[in-house]
């Protein structure tokens, strides 16, 4: 069930009456259910998946807090990292792994049989997974009490508006807001409600109108003129911007209507003037998940220069694996990973000699840093949209080789005018959003309020594409 379609919207309208029709533990218990029910839609096999991850993290960590050995601990955390590692390893990477290892093999002149299988993917499973991970890591560390409360946690591991893809809520933010009383909140759900028809207007007006544009490129590069390659490598940068970050916009907004605040997931990355910068706004739950218990557990920044930048690499490295199982992922989280060395070991550096000695004005270092961060990103997004690295040197050679590279040589001129001047007002409101703060004028001024609801969805139904698109990160 995707959020985007017609069924969710049933689904949702009849979840809403059930839910403040109840209270306590039946609350609870419904929004559980209609979790499962909501994942089960897509392939009800794979609820199997989740029950078996929240029965053994649930368990282990109240065994956990239970006994002050440290040995029985760290088995007990063991356990539930081999069982969570375990499926996100087998149903996401052992086709990818299992294929290389048959490639290698062939290479070096052996004639290895066919190890693959017929896998699918369930949907969600890494978010899902370094979900409930962060839990049991954080019990073991001692910085949470275990939730003794089953229906609770099974709750806080599947609850529906991000199960999919995130943001991925931390149980010490989520937990906690089960002993609130969530009452029917008329501020709630216009502020909730703004932040849905915003999610849906980047989706469904932005995303899937400009979809058609990269699809066409990524497709067939080399019968395209260098413009429309650009044009394209362009748009893909906010498609999948728009994309993501409007399903964790109609998940902020869905969760805020029935009485959750999740943690922001994007705050405008393409504006970041460095890339330590960019994973602060980019993808904030993962980048946050990879630094607490990856980036500083395997040493951070302390110990020099050196440790500094391979526990960087090796961060990016996994993280890029996270989203898929293809090599093009992997050099994609290297790119990354050497865009922050560098920018510690020559971009500060640079960057202060500038300023001071040059005298570049702060303005202009400032608009040079953020069109430097948003050209190599593009450069990185090359590879990640890319199924393999020859369409990804096919797209550099299109670029590179400045064939028919004019204006007259675009076609489908008005769908990109169109995507484009959608982009436009976007980032505009996107931008003075920081200033003017529309949802809390909103909020103030309920006319104002359905004037910009009003908007949105003329915005939506005007230049919305209908074809009921997944969103790009269901696949990771």
């Amino acid at each position: 069930m995707i959020f985007n379609s017609l069924i969710f919207l049933k689904f949702i309208a009849v979840f809403g009456l059930l839910y403040f029709a109840l209270k306590g533990r039946a609350r609870t218990a419904l929004m559980l259910v209609a979790s499962y029910f909501f994942y089960g839609w897509w392939d009800w096999r794979f609820l199997s998946l989740i029950v078996i991850s929240t029965i053994i993290d649930f368990l282990v960590s109240i065994k956990m807090e239970e006994t002050d050995d440290k040995a029985i601990r760290k088995k007990l955390l063991w356990i539930s990292m081999a069982v969570n590692l375990g499926f996100l390893a087998f149903f996401k990477y052992y086709n990818f792994f299992a294929a290389s290892f048959h490639d290698m093999a062939a290479n070096m002149g052996f004639e290895p049989s066919d190890m693959t299988m017929k896998i699918i993917l369930p949907m969600g499973i890494s978010f899902y997974t370094f979900q409930t991970m962060s839990y049991t890591i954080d019990v073991y560390r001692g910085d949470l009490k275990a939730e003794k409360d089953w229906l609770k946690f099974a709750t806080f591991v599947s609850f529906f508006p991000q199960l999919v893809a995130g943001p991925i809520v931390r149980a010490s933010d989520f937990l906690p807001q089960f002993q609130k009383t969530h009452n029917f909140d008329w501020d709630r759900l216009i502020s909730g409600l703004g932040r849905v028809f915003w999610g849906f207007y980047k989706k469904v007006a932005v995303a899937d109108s400009i979809a058609t544009i990269v699809d066409q490129v990524w497709a067939t590069p080399d019968v395209h003129s260098s413009s429309y390659v650009l044009v394209g490598v362009i748009l893909y940068s906010f498609q999948i911007y728009l994309d993501f970050s409007g399903y964790s916009d109609i998940a902020i907004g869905l969760a805020r209507i029935f009485g959750f605040d999740f943690p922001e997931n994007f705050k405008t990355p393409y504006f970041s003037k460095g890339f330590s910068e960019f994973w602060k706004r980019w993808h904030i739950s993962l980048s946050s998940w990879l630094r607490d218990y990856l980036y500083i557990p395997l040493g951070g920044n302390r110990g020099g220069s050196y440790f500094t930048y391979r526990n960087l690499m090796i961060t990016m490295l996994l993280g890029g694996l996270w989203h898929g199982a293809n090599w093009t992922f992997v050099f994609w989280g290297f790119l990354h990973g050497s865009y922050l060395i560098l920018e510690r070991f020559v971009g500060q550096p640079i960057g202060r000699f500038m300023k001071k000695s040059v005298g570049v004005p702060k303005w202009l270092w400032a608009g040079v840093s953020i069109l430097t961060v948003y050209i190599l990103t593009n450069v990185a997004w090359i590879f990640f949209r890319s199924e393999n690295f020859g369409k990804a040197m096919s797209i550099f050679e299109r670029l590179a080789s400045f064939d028919n590279f004019n204006f007259s040589s675009i076609p489908n001129k008005f769908l990109i005018a169109k995507g484009f001047l959608l982009i436009g007002i976007l980032l505009f409101i996107e931008v003075s959003n920081f200033k003017f703060h529309y949802n809390s004028i909103a909020l103030k001024k309920p006319a104002l309020g359905a004037a910009m609801f009003a908007i949105l969805l003329l915005l939506v139904a005007l230049f919305g594409t209908f074809g009921g698109g997944a969103f790009i990160y269901f696949q990771f």
